[in-house]
């Protein structure tokens, strides 16, 4: 049976995240990732706030979502005015949304100093709100902003706000930890004495100032929370929110407990990367759901999780659509590297000498300023060239860059290229403020004719190391670029003392990869 239930604030909440921006369509793709997910709820917006979130309202109909149901947002009516003359509740009443959030103070600092009324009219706002919406055929989630704080202040007014709100009718009362401060001990023990009146339907939110937003979470389910409020990634105002994605799979795969549908579960990781993608972020070591959670770079261990994976993976990576990453550097061995050639050629015996030889060719080239680790693509290209099964697709016979400079700030880089496919040949040109960008986009306009598959393949990092401070402009350079085709990513590296030769390597090894991992899925 499900016995928790989850409501995604992305959209809302997220959004007060430094950097984060989401246009429409952003909001309307995450929408529909969420309801693949099977999440219950998800926070849209505020209603007739803004230009954006209005057109978002009108368009949510056409989504025909299947499961996941959007919430509308809104603050309670002004003090000394009704809710029947506040415009947000208007908006949120005739948003379209079955379930409206409403936020109200909980914690007498903010009623006193930063709302400046008393105690009695915070609490008639919090009780004519509710009813307002409630008698709109409204379902209302009661969010209890600065709950936990409130409580350590003053736990009789905490309670009278709770209480409020559920008299009301609120659907769901959330206890929030708005500014969170709070560790699980103490949520545990204000939620113990909270308990006799809590509903027994009743929620939490946590943010992640302290790093224990999860660990909140767990602990406040553990303890009673039925409806847990949180986002993807765990983007949020400050320090985020509670990563829904690690929450989901430690009650899910720790506790046994069903949040999603097991189905759902493989399409975990997959569904928070394209999260991750439309946010502009990146996953980096998030349990579960990145490509870290499940690398292996030290021999002794990647050569222990090969023979017993569960020595050093709490769990199998496909149970959340993820995989194991053995990452290639000069701590790793022989075990590691011969895990991606099996991928590659499964015929290959550890013991064989193209075995030994791929393993030499990698130190070499590391030696060099090569590095492996973050670059899988180029790393399977060489296992390829060793084995003697790889041809390049195509060959740039000659390229040519002219950098010019206007003024102080104003530059424009040109590229030209000649590019043999077969026996054709492709000359193409292109423009832009950057040589690197400028011959990228040369070599794909030179090749879309023979490979139209890389018209939507584009550059999604470009990253520049200098390996040798000490001498200076002349010193060499490592170069990673990591392309995407919009399902897939893949980085590639190039080193050369001449960062425009690097650079070169990078973009040649990336569409290469791409080409070649084409075929092998034809």
């Amino acid at each position: 049976m499900k016995n928790t239930e989850i409501l995604d604030t992305t959209l809302r909440d997220g959004m007060q995240a430094e950097g984060i921006s989401f246009s429409v369509n952003d909001k309307l793709n995450i929408l529909k990732l969420l309801d693949s997910l099977c999440i219950d709820f998800a926070e849209v917006g505020t209603p007739a706030s803004n230009v954006k979130d209005n057109e978002l309202f009108e368009r949510l109909p056409s989504l025909e979502l299947k499961h996941v149901k959007p919430v509308a947002f809104s603050s309670t009516c002004h003090i000394n005015t009704l809710p029947e003359s506040d415009a947000a509740l208007n908006a949120a009443a005739a948003s379209g949304c079955e379930y409206v959030s409403v936020f109200g103070k909980a914690w007498l600092l903010h009623v006193e100093h930063i709302l400046c009324t008393t105690a009695e009219e915070n609490l008639r706002i919090i009780k004519e709100s509710i009813e307002f919406l409630r008698n709109k055929d409204k379902k209302v989630f009661f969010d209890a902003e600065h709950f936990f704080d409130g409580y350590k202040d003053d736990p009789s007014y905490a309670c009278k706000v709770i209480e409020t709100a559920v008299s009301a009718g609120a659907e769901r009362v959330v206890l929030c930890d708005t500014n969170g401060g709070a560790l699980p001990d103490e949520v545990v023990d204000i939620i113990k004495e909270c308990s006799a009146l809590l509903p027994e339907n009743f929620g939490v939110h946590f943010h992640n100032d302290c790093g224990v937003a999860v660990a909140n979470a767990v602990a406040a389910v553990a303890h009673g929370a039925f409806h847990v409020q949180g986002t993807l990634n765990g983007i949020g105002e400050r320090c985020g929110n509670t990563n829904l994605a690690t929450l989901i799979g430690n009650l899910q795969l720790k506790k046994n407990m069903e949040v999603i549908p097991p189905e759902c579960m493989q399409r975990l990781s997959g569904v928070c990367r394209a999260v991750a993608q439309i946010s502009n972020i990146s996953t980096n070591n998030m349990p579960y759901i990145s490509r870290a959670a499940f690398s292996h770079k030290a021999g002794m261990h990647v050569d222990a999780v090969m023979k017993t994976p569960r020595s050093f993976e709490h769990i199998d990576p496909e149970t959340v659509g993820n995989r194991r990453n053995i990452l290639i550097s000069e701590v790793s061995g022989k075990s590691a590297l011969f895990s991606v050639i099996k991928e590659i050629a499964p015929f290959v015996q550890k013991s064989s000498d193209i075995t030994s030889k791929i393993v030499e060719r990698v130190k070499e080239l590391e030696y060099k300023g090569y590095q492996y680790e973050s670059a899988r693509a180029s790393l399977e290209l060489i296992v390829l060239k060793e084995l003697g099964i790889y041809k390049p697709h195509f060959c740039l016979e000659r390229f040519k860059l002219i950098t010019e400079q206007e003024g102080p700030s104003a530059g424009l880089s040109s590229a030209f290229v000649k590019v043999k496919v077969g026996r054709q040949y492709k000359i193409a040109a292109t423009e832009s403020d950057g040589p690197v960008h400028a011959l990228d986009g040369a070599l794909r306009e030179a090749l879309y004719g023979f490979f139209p598959e890389l018209e939507n393949v584009f550059l999604t990092d470009y990253k520049v190391r200098v390996l040798d401070a000490k001498s200076a402009t002349g010193s060499t350079v490592r170069v990673f670029v990591e392309t995407s085709d919009g399902e897939n990513s893949w980085t590639t590296v190039g080193v050369s003392v001449d960062v425009i030769e690097a650079s070169k390597q990078a973009l040649i090894d990336g569409i290469e990869y791409k080409l070649y991992r084409g075929e092998c899925t034809k």
